[in-house]
């Protein structure tokens, strides 16, 4: 690993916070800020402990920040505290040209021990901060929200830019997601349901000829396995991962109907157990994108019929027809 491009020394484990941002973090990220808008980049290499300034030099710390920082992301507009992440705190920053997430960790002496930077998105995409088109849940049957919302704690996918605010969605009875043999993809509620389409739209990817996963391994090589990508005529981008071998029904270029069939539900690509992967993005490519907030029309959440509603983690979501 290039200790120009990312440094990252979080070697922490069993280490407990509470769910809200520490005070000490506060302070830092603020002063982090600072320093870095009066490109003061001696100041924050004043910050590290030991070991960081072991890591990298102050020659390194300044060009790092000034070429391969600033110099593509301009300075920090504003630091939002997102969650927790491997015993650091996670910031989301708005740069002038740029979002990205920072990871910080302190050692007890309130020295940064660990410092993360995520790579940017490319600037001139607008971003989408929710859906406008309408959307259904991607599912004919209640569906559960092992990953959903806007913090960490509530949806991992917060840690990646290109996936933030995504859900992932499985089918659960009495606590659990299978009954039977947990490794069989037959034995999982949600594998071989019909997937949806959420809404009105045109398909633009198609990936197709990837194998279900044994539950408990992934495919990281295939990251999204058998995936389609929708795009509606306000420039949505809806992705749809994790599809079962051979089960997509559509074509690229195909125009779709809310409620259409797209495919069925499986296991492949970078998945553990059978569910389904639904992201909002802002531009067709996934390593590019920034994600959006998923807004549904009118669902069933909990046995409560709700609005333009954002689902959480451990929400029971279906459509009401």
């Amino acid at each position: 690993m290039n200790r120009i491009l990312v440094f990252l020394l979080l070697v922490y484990s069993g280490l407990s916070f509470s769910q809200d941002e520490l005070p000490n973090y506060a302070n830092m990220v603020t002063k982090f800020s600072t320093l870095y808008n009066a490109q003061d980049y001696q100041g924050i290499y004043n910050l590290y402990d030991v070991n960081m300034q072991k890591a990298m030099t102050m020659e390194e710390n300044i060009e790092f920040f000034a070429e391969k920082v600033n110099r593509l992301m301009g300075n920090i507009n504003a630091v939002q505290f997102i969650g927790f992440q491997r015993g650091a705190h996670v910031y989301r920053a708005t740069f002038e040209r740029a979002l990205s997430n920072i990871l910080i960790s302190l050692n007890s002496q309130d020295k940064i021990n660990g410092f993360y930077i995520s790579p940017p998105k490319p600037v001139g995409i607008p971003i989408l901060e929710r859906n406008i088109t309408n959307m259904n849940i991607p599912f004919k049957e209640e569906v559960f929200v092992y990953w959903g919302g806007t913090t960490l704690d509530q949806n991992y996918h917060l840690s990646e830019v290109s996936q933030q605010y995504a859900y992932d969605l499985l089918m659960v009875k009495d606590g659990s997601s299978y009954m039977g043999d947990a490794g069989k993809n037959e034995e999982y509620y949600v594998f071989g349901k019909e997937v949806i389409a959420p809404c009105d739209s045109r398909v633009v990817r198609v990936i197709e000829g990837v194998k279900d996963n044994i539950p408990g391994e992934t495919n990281p090589e295939q990251l999204t396995g058998n995936t389609i990508v929708l795009q509606t005529d306000n420039h949505e981008y809806i992705l749809l991962a994790h599809l079962m071998e051979a089960s997509i029904a559509v074509e690229e270029g195909q125009e779709v109907r809310q409620g259409d069939l797209l495919g069925l539900c499986g296991n492949s690509g970078n998945s553990t157990e059978p569910h389904l992967h639904l992201s909002l993005q802002n531009t067709i490519e996934m390593e590019e994108a920034t994600g959006g907030k998923i807004y549904f029309d009118q669902i069933m959440v909990n046995g409560e019929i709700k609005t333009d509603y954002l689902p959480v983690k451990e929400d029971f979501v279906r459509n009401l027809n």
